[in-house]
């Protein structure tokens, strides 16, 4: 696997595992392919601080298995294609440290995929139920937030409970029209409408149009997203019933590339938003990021800085892990169950990212969170916090990637989300299989 730092090997593993390139085919005959994929997570999780769970010190497993069948026919001037693929997910333990799932969920099993596609010289449509990327994921990336039964509060969200894994393994929309036009190079643009199932997200329905030049010194690309209509919640209410995406508009601008120098690593957008109700204040939210690989050092060391700033209001929509670790989860413990979750916040993050073989890739992250609330107490609250993430990525064979992460994340008043100013270990081990 190619030695990468602006995409981690567990987000490689994930595009490998659901592409062509690793597939099992079941039959090639006269322009008509028939391929098998599927990939599997494991993941143990442990935190000695607790964020909405019951339980003090909650220890949880989650796994998720993804498999199905992908075809295509190639045609005199188009092919077609498709795709039917399920998803079975398993939860045990305590459930998350944010209680956002209680453990008790057991195994589920739901279609994961299905859709189909024609494509041409230049331009491909795709309808149906599939996964939709924008950028690097700072305003969408799949629809992967995947709550259990909420310790029984709202079993109406319950979506499987596989907490951290539903964001890899859980990918789909639930009715998307994505047109996408042009080639890798160039001018490039797609035009999309996407509809989520998830209830967690309100149901959401929106749609856009994203146009990108892509050159050698980076990809420049802008995009419109229109609200077009949400189905509240009416368990939990309030911020999660996102009323306000209900003719909701974002704008937003963008950069990746390394400006043609070949060890240079440059990253930034701006996003403005104006909700579509008076429920949530308008907002902007932007980010600027640099980084230099020491391509002459051993190991080849990666160091980047990222400053990102969000406004009160600012809905951060279906962001995901993208780039891997900190993308856009920023740490693991604030990004995941203490928060801010990408709004009502200024981040530093500073990053040492590693790879001591082809196989292998170590990194260290440092997180501080500033100008945060909590969400829970309101106004004179604090949610500052800083946080340390150690992780490995770690290629033993083709089917076979492992990944430790400690955490060590540190809340700068006891009016914060934890509840005091102790420090926090947190541990997860995560396994993924591709087959």
């Amino acid at each position: 696997m190619k030695r990468t730092f602006t995409k981690s090997l567990l987000t490689a593993a994930v595009v490998m595992a659901t592409s062509s390139a690793s597939a099992i085919n079941l039959y090639d005959k006269d322009g008509t392919t028939l391929d098998l994929n599927g990939i599997g997570f494991v993941g143990h999780f442990s935190s000695d601080e607790t964020y909405g769970n019951a339980d003090s010190s909650p220890s949880w497993q989650e796994a998720a298995v993804t498999y199905g069948l992908y075809g295509n026919k190639a045609l005199e001037n188009v092919s077609l294609y498709g795709g039917l693929a399920a998803i079975t997910t398993w939860v045990d333990g305590d459930g998350d440290a944010a209680g956002n799932s209680s453990g008790n969920e057991g195994s589920e099993t739901d279609i994961e995929e299905a859709f189909i596609g024609i494509a041409g010289n230049g331009w491909d449509f795709s309808f149906g139920q599939q996964g939709f990327h924008l950028g690097d994921g700072f305003l969408i990336w799949d629809d992967g937030l995947n709550l259990g039964d909420v310790s029984g509060f709202a079993p109406e969200l319950n979506r499987g409970g596989t907490y951290w894994l539903g964001g890899s393994s859980r990918k789909s929309f639930g009715e998307t029209a994505i047109l996408r036009l042009g080639q890798e190079e160039g001018i490039r643009g797609d035009v999309f409408w996407l509809k989520s199932d998830n209830k967690a997200q309100a149901e959401t329905e929106l749609a856009g149009i994203n146009v990108e030049h892509i050159s050698d010194v980076g990809t420049f690309g802008a995009s419109y997203i229109k609200g077009m209509d949400v189905t509240p919640s009416g368990a939990l209410g309030g911020a999660l019933d996102n009323t306000h995406r209900d003719g909701q508009k974002t704008v937003s601008v963008r950069y990746q590339g390394n400006a043609g120098v070949e060890n240079l690593f440059l990253s930034a957008e701006f996003a403005s938003q104006d909700q579509g109700d008076a429920t949530r204040e308008d907002g902007d939210a932007w980010y600027v990021e640099a980084g230099w690989t020491f391509a002459d050092v051993d190991w080849s060391p990666m160091v980047s800085y990222r400053y990102s700033t969000f406004d009160d209001g600012f809905d951060p929509l279906f962001f995901a892990f993208s780039r891997g670790y900190g993308t856009w989860f920023q740490g693991e413990v604030a990004g995941n169950y203490a928060g801010p979750y990408n709004t009502g916040a200024d981040i530093h993050h500073l990053s040492v990212v590693a790879s001591p073989s082809e196989t292998l890739r170590v990194g260290a992250h440092y997180f501080k969170f500033e100008d945060t609330i909590n969400p829970f107490a309101g106004p004179g609250s604090s949610n500052d916090a800083d946080e340390i993430n150690l992780w490995a990525e770690w290629v033993v064979n083709e089917n076979l990637i492992i990944s430790p992460l400690v955490s060590f994340y540190t809340p700068d008043d006891a009016s914060s989300v934890q509840g005091n100013t102790d420090t926090n270990t947190y541990f997860q081990m995560i396994a993924i299989v591709p087959f």
